[in-house]
């Protein structure tokens, strides 16, 4: 009997690699330093990330509490197919990519324009990079699938460029930055388009602030998981001895700066090491240390935005409480 032909193997996706571990943890030492010696302390929000906050953050966007996920996915829904019409891209990259769940509606109306090839997706976890991906290819098995472990505010211009770009940067992440950083984001990601490349946005608007602060300070205390993960990271990668048990998750609106404040807030005094900074630290009751801002914007004002930084607005589709915004490089 003639033996049976076995099923061609399919390659696995690439995975170029722009930020090295070591690279990661040099970011992670300046920062760390720079946000935990401050007189309000910070650390940038970009260091929840793991492969554990990454799976914590999956699943909060499945939360009642936390729209913007069904918000901006069923957007997609309705606007997939003028978002391609308009961008006529060839190629997809998205930024912050985590589990690419609502990439499958983009792609899918791309392909169904006849011009796409390619995905590429960017995020500084290589284990959300590596799942999502291997779905992505069996599911799209004519689009060519590559991932990119980078951070998209330092490798924007050594991203793959195989074709004619569409830029998704989803989730309302854009609101992680604040307003000097968001215009140095969208300046660099401008300047390394070329014409006739667009960027798509997805950008969560200012409401009641009840509503937001609810998203970010869920009943089942997922999100004060998150927030407290990233004290994780520092112990894990910096040899710290943060008990995340000594602090309370805050969430609270800034109604001149128009944005959600995550915090953790110290439950008592306490003192901690981190050896590989060299740092004692002291934390008194109740001082607060912020991990994250989320900006809430207005139709105008990121408009003005995208305008000064080189972009031209060239569609905005919305329900009320989240938007996507498209524009273009002229």
């Amino acid at each position: 009997m003639p033996a049976t032909p076995s099923a061609p193997t399919r390659e696995l996706p690439e995975l170029l690699v722009l930020l090295e571990p070591d690279a990661l943890r040099e970011g992670l030492l300046h920062d760390a330093r720079v946000g935990l010696t401050a007189a309000s302390r910070t650390l940038p929000p970009k260091y929840f990330y793991d492969d554990a906050g990454s799976e914590l953050f999956e699943d909060i966007t499945r939360l009642p509490e936390y729209y913007q996920t069904r918000a901006e996915r069923a957007l997609l829904a309705a606007h997939a197919d003028d978002i391609a019409a308009a961008s006529g891209a060839e190629a997809l990259v998205e930024l912050g990519s985590g589990s690419s769940e609502k990439t499958g509606l983009l792609l899918g109306a791309l392909a169904a324009a006849g011009t796409l090839a390619d995905y590429v997706a960017v995020d500084v976890s290589p284990g959300a990079l590596h799942g999502a991906l291997e779905l992505l290819a069996r599911e799209r098995p004519a689009v060519r699938v590559t991932g990119v472990v980078a951070d998209f505010e330092r490798h924007l211009r050594q991203l793959p460029a195989p074709g004619r770009r569409l830029v998704a940067f989803l989730g309302g992440t854009l609101g992680n930055l604040d307003p000097a950083q968001r215009a140095r984001f969208l300046t660099d990601l401008a300047g390394g388009l070329t014409s006739g490349e667009s960027v798509l946005l997805g950008v969560d608007l200012v409401k009641d602030p009840a509503r937001l602060v609810a998203a970010y300070d869920d009943a089942a205390g997922v999100t004060a998981a998150f927030n407290r993960n990233v004290l994780r990271v520092l112990d894990r990668q910096l040899g710290a001895d943060f008990d995340p048990d000594d602090f309370d998750h805050v969430a609270v609106w800034d109604a001149e700066a128009e944005w959600i404040e995550m915090r953790l807030r110290a439950r008592r005094d306490l003192r901690v090491r981190v050896p590989d900074l060299d740092l004692d630290l002291a934390f008194a009751e109740g001082e607060e240390m912020r991990t994250e801002i989320s900006a809430k914007f207005r139709r105008e004002g990121i408009c003005a935005e995208l305008v000064a930084a080189g972009l031209e607005p060239a569609g905005w589709w919305t329900d009320g409480d989240f938007a996507l915004v498209l524009a273009l490089r002229p």
